[in-house]
């Protein structure tokens, strides 16, 4: 589709490479060609675009084949317009000035005409053909069925089409008689994979039948083997057991001459050590009794001297202690009646227990007081 623009009442067109534009101005043609860009005013202007890129046309219709069955055919046919002007002149091709669209259907009145022309070719070809023919070789002729009645229709010529190629992609029958078709040779194909099966499955079985032989070899063999790995097993636990016994004997031989030697040595040390005891001992006695003596010897002459001391203190605390009981008995026989009874109530007071406290009665304080009075006179 060609890109128009507006600018101040006129049109400016840029058709692309694909696409041949014709502009006529009355019976005037101003420009014919692929890929043009010119400006135009849309009262006056005519212009038409017609695509000359090759274009795909798919197809599928149903024909009817000589023994009336029905198939179905898929084809492509490949086309192009070689003749633009006659193309413009033969269909319309125009478009609208202000949008660049096509006025009409110009590709589709094409499709439809290439479709009829082709559809036309097939049926009548596929009419004088059997179904199981049609199927072998139906694509091939169809093919060239329909090329070649294109390139002999004169319409597409005066159309300024030209046709590039055609492609039949299938013909397939109804899927019931495709089914029916396929039977027999599915069936066959069904015996020759239970053929297989069974040739497959007798070659498994002799093969293990081949591999049970096989392992019944090798388990005898390996029993024989294992028969001569117990005798090797027992031939060497006896060299072992001999050897063993005889390593035992050296060490035991070893170890009772290590042991006298350790004993000998032992007793040998023991008879040291009792004769240094032994001197120790002595020296030890010795020295105790000599301290002993001295000890003896101190202590009589420290008890000598500790009882000439306390002879001498017992002599002196007695003459202090009689010195003193003759001053207390001077003193108490110069002093009155009255200083003696203080005196005594005060040795009675320091001698006597802790008391809290002294209930006097008045009796007991009357005749106190009665006496110390008397005694007052």
């Amino acid at each position: 589709m060609a890109d128009i623009t507006r600018r101040l009442g006129w049109r400016h067109l840029r058709g692309a490479p694909t696409a041949h534009v014709r502009h006529h101005r009355g019976e005037q043609l101003l420009h014919d060609g692929p890929g043009l860009s010119f400006w135009f005013r849309a009262l006056t202007a005519a212009i038409s675009e017609v695509p000359v890129d090759d274009r795909e046309l798919a197809m599928t219709f149903h024909a009817r084949t000589a023994d009336f069955q029905d198939v179905a055919v898929q084809a492509t046919v490949t086309y192009r317009v070689g003749d633009p002007a006659v193309a413009a002149a033969r269909l319309d091709f125009s478009i609208d000035p202000d949008t660049g669209v096509w006025r009409g259907t110009p590709l589709e009145q094409l499709g439809t005409l290439l479709t009829e022309t082709a559809q036309q070719h097939a049926l009548d070809a596929l009419a004088r053909t059997p179904l199981a023919e049609a199927l072998v070789d139906g694509v091939a002729v169809v093919r060239e069925r329909v090329a070649a009645g294109l390139a002999a229709e004169p319409r597409l010529p005066a159309t300024g089409i030209e046709v590039v190629a055609v492609r039949v992609m299938a013909l397939r029958p109804e899927p019931e008689v495709e089914r029916a078709l396929r039977t027999p040779a599915r069936e066959q194909i069904q015996q020759e994979a239970d053929r297989a099966t069974y040739e497959r499955r007798a070659v498994a079985v002799e093969r293990e039948r081949a591999i049970a032989e096989n392992e019944l070899a090798s388990r005898i063999e390996l029993a024989r083997r294992e028969e001569q790995l117990v005798e090797q097993r027992g031939t060497n636990a006896r060299r072992e057991a001999e050897e063993n016994a005889a390593a035992d004997a050296v060490l035991a031989e070893a170890e009772a001459a290590r042991t006298v030697k350790l004993a000998e040595a032992e007793a040998a040390r023991s008879v040291k050590l009792a004769d240094a005891e032994a001197a120790r001992t002595v020296r030890l006695a010795e020295a105790e009794a000599s301290r002993s003596v001295k000890l003896g010897e101190a202590e009589a002459a420290r008890a000598v001297t500790l009882a000439r001391a306390e002879a001498v203190g017992a002599r002196e605390v007695g003459e202090a202690r009689a010195a003193a009981q003759a001053a207390w008995l001077r003193v108490h026989g110069e002093a009155d009646v009255a200083t003696l009874h203080a005196l005594t109530g005060a040795r009675l007071a320091e001698n006597l227990p802790r008391i809290d406290s002294v209930t006097v009665s008045p009796d007991v304080l009357t005749g106190l007081l009665a006496r110390l009075g008397g005694e007052r006179e």
